[in-house]
């Protein structure tokens, strides 16, 4: 888990795709990163719904949804890709 969190420290303000263990995919953007998540911004077109977001949690353009550390099995920046 450690390596995921310095991962997305590393890289936090660049679009990247994240795979969860479960087969679940996700392309954003890095805006915060603490022990337990990674919070990113949806790069999809016209995502909007219930996240973090600017000036708190609430109804927004861009939310950022938190993705556990712990359900990460793979991280792409570019043409880079990391297994656990």
């Amino acid at each position: 888990m450690s390596h995921y969190y310095n991962l997305c420290c590393q890289h936090k303000g660049k679009v990247v795709t994240i795979y969860e263990k479960c087969g679940k995919m996700h392309v954003g953007k890095i805006v915060h990163v603490d022990h337990q998540h990674v919070y990113i911004e949806p790069m999809t077109p016209g995502v909007s719904g219930y996240g973090w977001g600017f000036g708190g949690w609430g109804w927004g353009v861009r939310p950022w949804f938190p993705i556990a550390l712990a359900a990460i099995g793979g991280f792409a920046l570019g043409s880079a890709f990391f297994w656990i």
